[in-house]
C-alpha cells in the first residue's frame, strides 16, 4: 500500500465528502478510491469513515488522524515544492504515451536530439491511439488529438490538425465523385474504429454540422491502414492531414468536398495538475512545441 496515496485519498474523501467526488478530483476510478481507504482502514486496524447511502461521517479516530494527514501532506507538498523549483536539470524517468501514427511520423524522429539535450532523462514511449488513464497506467504525460478536449487535466496545444475526406483517383473513376456530403451513403467508406462516432462523419455546411451516416466493408483502429486502403481504391475516408498530406500533394489521394469542411481538431499535450512544475514534462512539452512549428505544424507547409 502506498502509505502517502491513500491518505491523500482519505483526506480528499472527507474535504469532497464524496467517494464520487473524491475519484473525480484525484483522476482515480471509484473503486480504486474505496480501496485506498479500505486498505488504510485496515493497516490502522481501526474504522475512519462510518458510511450511509447519503453521507460519510468520520469517525473519533478518523478526525483525529484526519487532522494528523492534513499536517504530514502539507509538510511532503512542501518539500515538494522545493525540490521541484531547484531542479534545473530534468532528471529521473518521464514516460509519454503517444497516438500511435502521429508519434511515429513526428514524435519519434526527435526522440535523439532530445536525448542529447538532456543526457540525465530516462524516456519510456507507449504507441497506442487508445486513451489511457494517466494515473491508472502510471503515465507522466500523454499527447492527444482531439477537437473536444474533456478533461481536467492540464493540457497544452501544441498544433493544428485538418481532416480531409479523401479517395484515390482510381476509386472516383468507378464510383463517381460525391458533391455534397449526402452522397456518401451511396459509397463504400473506411472508418476509424476509436473515433467518437467512428459510422457518423461530420462536415460544416454554412458553419452548421451536418452529420452522415455512413458504411462500408472495412473498420480499423489505425489510420495507417485507412490511408493504405484508400490509396489502394478500396473506398472514400477521412484522415488527418498529418497522415495524409504527402498523398494529397502527389495525387495520390483527392480531397473531395471542399465546400463542406470538417470541424479542425487540435493536438495537445496533457499531465496531471501536480506535474506543472515537474521540469521533465516542462522540457518535453517546451521541445515539442517549438519541433512542430510554434502553431504551423510542418504537415501544413
Amino acid at each position: 500500500m502506498d502509505r502517502l496515496q491513500a491518505m491523500r485519498v482519505f483526506t480528499t474523501v472527507v474535504e469532497t465528502g464524496s467517494f464520487s467526488r473524491a475519484a473525480e478530483k484525484l483522476h482515480l476510478s471509484a473503486t480504486a478510491t474505496s480501496r485506498h481507504v479500505a486498505d488504510l482502514e485496515k493497516h490502522l486496524g481501526a474504522q475512519l469513515l462510518q458510511r450511509s447511502t447519503r453521507r460519510i461521517h468520520l469517525t473519533e479516530i478518523g478526525a483525529n488522524y484526519y487532522d494528523r494527514c492534513r499536517l504530514i501532506l502539507a509538510d511532503v507538498e512542501e518539500a515538494e515544492t522545493q525540490a521541484a523549483t531547484s531542479e534545473s536539470q530534468p532528471k529521473g524517468i518521464l514516460r509519454i504515451s503517444l497516438p500511435h501514427s502521429f508519434g511515429l511520423r513526428y514524435v519519434a524522429p526527435l526522440i535523439p536530439e532530445f536525448s542529447k539535450r538532456y543526457p540525465e532523462l530516462q524516456l519510456e514511449l507507449s504507441f497506442s491511439d487508445r486513451r489511457v488513464d494517466l494515473v491508472e497506467e502510471g503515465i507522466d504525460m500523454a499527447i492527444r488529438i482531439t477537437g473536444d478536449l474533456k478533461t481536467s487535466l492540464v493540457a497544452r496545444k501544441l498544433a493544428p490538425v485538418r481532416l480531409s475526406c479523401c479517395a484515390a483517383p482510381v476509386y472516383l473513376e468507378t464510383h463517381g465523385t460525391p458533391g455534397i456530403p449526402e452522397d456518401l451513403v451511396q459509397h463504400d467508406c473506411i472508418t476509424y474504429s476509436y473515433a467518437a462516432s467512428a459510422n457518423t462523419w461530420t462536415f460544416l455546411r454554412d458553419g452548421k454540422p451536418v452529420e452522415i451516416q455512413v458504411k462500408g466493408r472495412l473498420r480499423s483502429n489505425s489510420g495507417d491502414l485507412g490511408r493504405l486502403a484508400a490509396r489502394d481504391g478500396l473506398g472514400i475516408t477521412t484522415l488527418p492531414d498529418f497522415i495524409i498530406c504527402d498523398d494529397l500533394r502527389s495525387g495520390a489521394l483527392r480531397a473531395l468536398l471542399p465546400d463542406y469542411p470538417i470541424p479542425s481538431i487540435n493536438v495537445y499535450a496533457v499531465y496531471l495538475p501536480g506535474a506543472r512544475r515537474s521540469a521533465r514534462i516542462r522540457a518535453m512539452v517546451d521541445y515539442l512545441w517549438d519541433a512542430l512549428g510554434r502553431g504551423n505544424p510542418p504537415w501544413q507547409a
